[in-house]
């Protein structure tokens, strides 16, 4: 049997994965915050899952799930750690509180951080590992290449993640553990829809209150054509069984225009959101 923790699997591309990954004949551990939500997927799933509950940003509950894998999986370790658990926290960075900001950052960076550390003994992060060197499976997001306006919380975490998984792949090289980031484009889950309910009234009182008005109307038509999360899934599980995989695989519709306005020069994308900015707010620049 072959092991795997997905961290964030109540919903999204997690609950997505996990599915996925038990049809592909694999045991897999996903953490959850809430124990009404481990029952459901214990039913949901069948005897290859098992619930673990734990927040990323509590680091004595992470320690505490470690030796329940460490009882089932025994000396075979982990095969995968896809860390998908996330937040997604929007708005003007002139209006998002520190305390926003520290939260976004605490959850999808150091959240990353402290699963990693404390499961990649399982991994095979030791020396003289009984078992074959596992695989990291970052969830990024193209927004880890990209920083549209009022996505400048949820954007910085992501480019940190991006720096972090470069580190971690140049590193972990000494134990064999490979390190794959996957950047999803609009995928069809609720981390937007639950970052953007409440966004328009919350920035009401600010210059960009019209703006942010439009832009929830357009997201909602960008949601609609976005990407199953099934499509991730299939990512995650190339990315723990290719012999070779790609250290980033982009996946969304029509991926090559987010790679094309990566590269961009940063005045050209300056002045596209220009446009934009000045059609829906009071301000005109020249």
């Amino acid at each position: 049997m072959k092991y795997i923790l997905i961290t964030g699997a109540s919903t999204g591309i997690g609950y997505t994965s996990a599915k996925f990954l038990l049809a592909e004949g694999f045991f897999v551990f996903g953490s959850v915050r809430k124990s009404s939500d481990a029952v459901k997927l214990e039913n949901d799933f069948g005897k290859n899952f098992k619930a673990l509950i734990f927040d990323v940003v509590d680091e004595s509950a992470i320690k505490n799930a470690v030796p329940i894998v460490e009882e089932i999986v025994g000396e075979n370790g982990l095969v995968g750690l896809v860390n998908n658990a996330g937040i997604a926290v929007s708005g003007p960075m002139q209006n998002v509180t520190t305390e926003q900001l520290r939260y976004q950052l605490d959850v999808n960076v150091l959240g990353v951080h402290r699963v990693t550390s404390a499961f990649l003994p399982l991994l095979g992060a030791t020396e003289n590992c009984k078992h074959e060197p596992g695989r990291i499976i970052q969830i990024s997001s193209v927004n880890g290449i990209l920083s549209p306006p009022f996505t400048g919380p949820y954007a910085a975490s992501k480019f940190a993640l991006e720096a972090m998984s470069d580190a971690l792949r140049r590193e972990l090289v000494l134990f064999g553990i490979k390190v794959v980031v996957i950047q999803p484009g609009p995928i069809k889950t609720p981390i937007w829809s639950k970052a953007l309910s409440n966004e328009a009234g919350d920035y009401a009182d600010t210059p960009y209150a019209r703006i942010l008005s439009k832009r929830a109307k357009s997201l909602k038509k960008i949601e609609e054509n976005a990407i199953p999360a099934e499509e991730v899934a299939k990512l995650v599980h190339k990315g723990i069984t290719h012999k070779n995989p790609k250290t980033r695989y982009l996946v969304a519709k029509k991926s090559w225009q987010f790679k094309l306005f990566s590269m961009l020069p940063d005045k050209w994308l300056d002045n596209a959101t220009t446009k934009a900015m000045k059609k829906y707010s009071f301000y005109k620049p020249k």
